[in-house]
């Protein structure tokens, strides 16, 4: 017979580290950045990030690890979070988010801006520099945001991951 419950708990701790190892790559490649540049960045930095391949390199790792970290949190740690208390998850987005607003662990209104930021991200936007550069910028502003539905959901649970 199969644990549901110990299921649940796999997948949710398991899903919660994935998100926690995106953040700490953003981490990572921002202190690399940083060692040159300030952020936020402005455009004469980022003209010059641009010409070397390493610092880029960085660049496009904030900007897919940001885009990853914001779709592991949003379409399967807050369902996996959720199911792991015992909730049904088979209803609308929207009231999933609802949901975890009363428990305190997201607010939608931010919600919706990190999603934005993971949807400008989509966009193709290597031949816009000022765009690339304001995603740079708002990643850099707004990671906070993402590691503390992070540590609510970590707090709601108990359950500690190994960051």
């Amino acid at each position: 017979m199969v644990n549901t419950a110990l299921v649940y708990q796999t997948k949710f701790q398991k899903t919660l580290h994935e998100a926690y190892v995106h953040l700490a790559r953003i981490d990572e490649a921002l202190d690399e950045l940083g060692k040159k540049y300030r952020f936020p960045i402005v455009r004469e930095q980022f003209t010059e990030l641009l010409t070397n391949r390493i610092e880029l390199a960085f660049a496009d790792q904030i900007i897919y690890r940001f885009s990853k970290a914001q779709d592991t949190i949003g379409a399967k740690l807050f369902k996996a979070f959720l199911l792991y208390q015992g909730e049904n998850v088979d209803r609308p987005f929207l009231d999933i988010l609802n949901e975890l607003e009363k428990l305190h662990i997201v607010d939608v209104e931010e919600w919706f801006v990190l999603r934005e930021i993971r949807n400008d991200i989509a966009h193709d936007y290597e031949d816009n520099q000022d765009q690339a550069m304001h995603i740079l910028n708002n990643i850099y502003q707004y990671r906070g945001e993402l590691r503390q539905i992070l540590v609510e959901i970590e707090q709601k649970t108990g359950v500690l991951t190994a960051k």
